[in-house]
């Protein structure tokens, strides 16, 4: 991975009902098995895709340090449901604190599987506020689909 490589958070936004199979395989490779899970993936032509696939389904766009450093605060998990600290990653990694680790994620130096027991998956809160709609994409007034740099509006709704 090179420097400046874009990372994308796809937060699913929609359940399990009426799901076509091809749709509901894709979401399981991406580790979306419920509503309002969200997860963090490189952008490769595999990735992207795959979110073609399930644009109906999830909203995604590129995530910046700072709000990464925020889900993986608010909502990193160990296994055994522990709460990600300064103090696990500064003792797995050598970096400082959760926002160093994050800025480090973002310029493609380190992974999130850098971090040991890291849970894949980000739990989120439904959305306080509410959602626009999950009909409509979001360049037309809805929550679906690609949101760009505005995905973090969204997930800070979640946090």
């Amino acid at each position: 991975m090179g420097k400046g490589n874009k990372m994308f958070a796809v937060i699913r936004l929609r359940g399990n009902v009426d799901v076509n199979r091809k749709i509901k395989e894709t979401l399981k490779l991406l580790r979306l098995h419920k509503k309002y899970h969200c997860v963090v993936i490189p952008d490769t032509p595999s990735y992207r895709g795959m979110l073609q696939v399930v644009k109906d389904y999830v909203a995604f766009g590129e995530i910046d340090e700072k709000t990464l450093a925020s889900l993986l605060r608010n909502r990193g998990r160990l296994k055994g449901n522990r709460k990600l600290t300064d103090e696990y990653v500064k003792e797995k990694t050598g970096y400082e604190s959760i926002e160093d680790f994050a800025k480090a994620v973002i310029e493609g130096k380190a992974k999130l599987k850098d971090l040991p027991d890291l849970k894949p998956v980000f739990r989120l809160h439904p959305p306080r506020g509410g959602l626009k709609s999950i009909k409509w994409h979001f360049g037309y007034g809805g929550d679906l689909g690609y949101h760009g740099k505005e995905i973090a509006k969204l997930l800070y709704k979640m946090r």
